[in-house]
């Protein structure tokens, strides 16, 4: 009796579990695995490897081609629970071919579900398509807005390719972590660089930094608040902490007035007076000593 093929990569994973820790590498090398922007360590083995050279990882996901970006670098992690990716060898034409033919698939299985899509009338959007030849299996990443019954699909689909067919419903976030791109910064998207996982980002951190709620001046290429709010919301937290509120009335060293906004990360103050009407501006440190002790109420017009 032949061994069940579809089985063989899930065994394969518990064989690695009930294995012993290895002893941590001695050094380190970066590789970007193809179709992402971050580089992973991994473990050069005994390879003499040059950067620029195509390699074979041995990833969770199953052998995946990438291309060394940095040269060896000593290991300063000693303990036994880092066990960073092997770079099985050098990839030779054969491999090459491979993930040639492997694009060309997910190209054309991404073309014939986006017709079968439209076909039954299904409201999603498919993100990416992803091809495991050693499991004999497709990954289908789509995004909806709730639950989709996708049965008639995936039956229609498996029919079509003959192997198995598993559909991954992801948010937005993590389609423009696949998809990658750039922000109105100018710069890659944080989340297909260095944001290992995503964390809440509220409002209020948009309010602190005193921003305008403009939804295209807060909002990601995702359609949600921008991650990068909530990198600096501790220190606008802290500098705000000693500027006087919005609409409190305070002295001044040209008399009372009324705070009607402020820079934070200036310090500056911008009262109007109300003997005077007119607009004054101040950093922090002019107002401290007033700021401490209670505002003089104006007197009251002589009649």
């Amino acid at each position: 009796m032949q061994p069940n093929i579809k089985n063989q990569p899930d065994c394969q994973k518990k064989q690695k579990a009930n294995r012993p820790p290895e002893p941590p590498p001695k050094f380190v090398i970066g590789v970007r695995i193809r179709g992402t922007l971050k580089s992973e360590l991994c473990s050069p083995q005994n390879l003499n490897l040059r950067v620029g050279t195509q390699v074979m990882v041995d990833t969770d996901e199953g052998i995946k081609i990438g291309q060394v970006v940095s040269n060896k670098i000593i290991n300063i992690r000693k303990d036994d629970s880092f066990a960073p990716p092997k770079i099985l060898r050098i990839a030779n034409e054969s491999d090459l071919n491979k993930e040639k033919d492997k694009a060309e698939r997910e190209r054309q299985y991404t073309q014939f579900c986006w017709q079968l899509i439209d076909q039954l009338g299904l409201s999603m959007n498919l993100s990416r398509v992803v091809y495991f030849e050693e499991m004999n299996k497709s990954i289908f990443y789509f995004t909806a807005e709730g639950r989709i019954d996708f049965r008639e699909l995936v039956k229609q689909l498996a029919a079509k390719l003959r192997h198995r067919i598993e559909m991954r419903q992801v948010g937005v976030r993590d389609e423009a972590k696949a998809i990658t791109g750039h922000g109105i910064c100018g710069e890659s998207l944080c989340c297909s660089t260095f944001l290992s996982e995503f964390t809440p980002v509220t409002i209020r951190m948009a309010k602190d930094q005193g921003l305008a709620l403009n939804p295209s001046k807060i909002s990601g290429v995702c359609g949600r608040l921008m991650c990068c709010l909530q990198y600096e919301h501790d220190l606008y937290r802290k500098m705000i902490k000693e500027l006087p509120k919005i609409g409190k009335v305070i002295d001044t060293p040209e008399g009372t007035g009324k705070v009607i906004k402020h820079d934070i990360l200036k310090q500056l103050i911008t009262v109007r007076l109300l003997d005077d009407d007119y607009m004054m501006y101040y950093h922090l440190d002019e107002l401290r000593e007033y700021l401490k002790k209670p505002p003089e109420k104006p007197a009251p017009p002589t009649q």
